[in-house]
């Protein structure tokens, strides 16, 4: 039995997009098929890895497990609304300071994360970081490096 589409309305990095899809659909789904932004990637498909990681508004989700549902009428934010045309995000910027990629496929998850830890906690002590970005997984292991360019992030956002 299939889902009856339904009318979603939702803001994409500032955009408003209106969408005519089942709410079940994941939010991973629709960004990447729909409104082809690529940023946020498939990774394990539970929630576990983070390479999906977006924000709904201001908030860390995995959107591989989110229904397109529940970003009905709320701001959604990918890796691709965070550089400004002024420059990158200060996350973006520290990350590529302290060579905190490898591969580069987690990290969008990894700054997505960050930026919303940093929304709410400007000045994080390693072991808040470290709690925050738990659930990301990289398997190149530039973990130290994430760490660093958190920090690094979060001083240059203090001003």
């Amino acid at each position: 039995m299939t889902e009856t589409p339904e009318l979603l309305v939702i803001s994409v990095n500032g955009v408003e997009h209106r969408l005519r899809t089942p709410g079940s659909r994941s939010l991973l789904s629709v960004l990447r098929g729909d409104l082809a932004l690529t940023g946020a990637k498939y990774g394990c498909g539970n929630g576990e890895c983070g390479a999906c990681t977006v924000l709904i508004d201001g908030q860390a989700v995995r959107s591989c497990i989110t229904p397109v549902s529940l970003a009905h009428n709320r701001s959604v934010t990918t890796i691709e609304g965070l550089t400004a045309e002024d420059g990158l995000h200060p996350v973006q910027q520290a990350f590529l300071d302290a060579q905190a990629f490898q591969c580069g496929y987690c990290t969008p998850g990894f700054i997505m994360s960050a930026i919303a830890l940093l929304n709410t906690n400007p000045d994080p002590s390693e072991l808040e970081i470290r709690d925050a970005l738990a659930g990301q997984l990289c398997r190149c292991g530039v973990y130290p490096r994430v760490i660093e360019a958190v920090q690094l992030a979060a001083a240059k956002m203090r001003g």
